[in-house]
């Protein structure tokens, strides 16, 4: 169907469609397009062949708006399975979710899943320490059958089945109707079928409370409760070897490194995507924002270095995406650049406008679309609470044909309560997942 593939799933390569006719606009310099690396090797030789073939999927999308050709945009949706699993007063009604809740949504609105779906690791739902619900081979380190956290194993099972397809019964915890029992509380759980074939894409953020918090939730990520709100030194003990901080972040680290190797194991290819934000000023936003960039650079790279060569994880494709940077909040990013090393794919938050009143001049997102040109990876919208194309904006993605477009969370069909002038309708999301200029994903039952 036009508009809609099986975006590189776990026994194939990415289809990319029909042409659309020509962009408006390319990005030419005098000597010709600015194009991005096609291959990941280039980063990091011994990256897996799955995760090359999906940043090459990346790039060659990238490459074809630079060069004034047909291009598309992946839809994405990120899922917070902690509020949707814990959370009553999360989302477009009261009461728990299942877990999976908003990637299933987009299809009950449109027919199609998202092409892309990321999910949290972190930050825990304010439980004592890092745990799961059941254990399983990867994570038998950690304490297991605690309280609100069975989410965690619902973030892996969710990332392998929309790259290999839901339910998944061979992964020894969801049976063929797709359900299972949460060892806490004996609730049944059940994640959405999507066609039980590949489906798209995945990525993972990791919202990680402070290194050596007792507590692991939301709040403990904000910098206004770490012990760095108070000691200025505090970071930089944090990414300085033989500390007790480096020590805490080394042991958060090896909570997401267990849980990504599993995934590296069964194949999944994994768009990382950690330490965002970081450009907000100083005292606002995460524990690792607004800080000195050298000190976030080392903070990037040693993250990296632990997980890519430390513990031997190739499967990963690392995402920067700082916040918009319009000034009040969002500082210029180009300082937190950790280096074309240790990235593969750059993109933005961005919260600082809405449709309806977009910042500065042309064509909306177009001013963090032109200022991440600069940096020779494919671009990305990371997080927004919009579609890109409504009423205010249907021509979004032919002035801005960003490479993959992720919606936050509950914002696909909720009235954020801090983003008060104006929402999704069902028909912005219609009309975004039925354009032929975007990517979707998955076969359905």
């Amino acid at each position: 169907m036009r508009g809609r593939v099986r975006v590189i799933g776990a026994a194939a390569g990415a289809a990319l469609l029909a042409p659309l006719g020509v962009w408006a606009w390319s990005e030419h310099s005098a000597q010709g397009p600015r194009l991005v690396p096609t291959d990941l090797h280039e980063r990091d030789p011994e990256a897996a062949p799955a995760a090359r073939r999906v940043y090459a999927t990346l790039a060659r999308l990238e490459n074809d708006a630079r060069r004034g050709r047909p291009s598309r945009t992946v839809l994405g949706q990120h899922v917070e399975l902690h509020n949707e699993r814990y959370n009553k007063v999360y989302g477009d009604f009261r009461g728990l979710k299942q877990p999976g809740y908003y990637y299933r949504k987009a299809r009950d609105i449109t027919g199609k899943l998202p092409g892309f779906v990321e999910v949290d690791l972190g930050p825990g739902y304010g439980q004592p320490g890092w745990a799961v619900g059941t254990a399983r081979s990867y994570s038998r380190a950690w304490p297991a059958c605690r309280p609100s956290w069975g989410y965690v194993e619902d973030a892996v099972d969710l990332a392998v089945g929309v790259w290999a397809g839901l339910p998944r019964a061979a992964d020894g915890s969801y049976r063929t109707s797709g359900r299972h029992t949460e060892c806490a509380t004996g609730t049944e759980v059940s994640l959405p079928h999507n066609g039980g074939a590949p489906a798209g894409m995945v990525g993972f953020s990791f919202h990680q409370p402070y290194p050596g918090s007792p507590v692991k939730g939301y709040a403990q990520t904000l910098h206004r409760n770490s012990p760095g709100a108070k000691d200025r030194d505090w970071f930089g003990r944090v990414v300085t070897e033989g500390t007790t901080e480096h020590r805490d972040l080394l042991h958060d680290l090896a909570f997401l490194a267990d849980h990504l190797g599993y995934l590296a194991g069964r194949g999944v290819p994994v768009l990382l995507r950690p330490y965002h934000e970081m450009n907000t000023a100083p005292g606002q936003g995460f524990w690792w924002a607004g800080q000195d960039p050298a000190a976030f650079h080392r903070l990037w790279r040693l993250t990296y270095d632990y997980l890519v060569n430390r513990r031997g994880l190739h499967h990963l494709i690392f995402v920067w995406s700082p916040n918009s940077w319009n000034g009040p909040y969002g500082r210029d990013p180009r300082p937190y650049y950790p280096g074309g090393g240790y990235v593969d794919v750059v993109g933005v938050d961005d919260y600082s406008d809405t449709p309806a009143e977009p910042f500065g001049q042309g064509a909306w997102t177009e001013v963090w679309y032109r200022g991440l040109e600069e940096y020779r990876r494919p671009r990305i919208v990371a997080e927004s609470f919009h579609v890109p194309l409504n009423a205010h904006q249907p021509r979004t993605l032919s002035r801005t044909p960003w490479v993959l477009w992720t919606v936050w969370g509950q914002a696909l069909t909720y009235d954020n309560v801090s983003e008060p002038r104006g929402k999704n309708t069902a028909a912005d999301v219609k009309r975004t997942y039925e354009s032929p200029r975007v990517i979707t994903g998955g076969r359905l039952v």
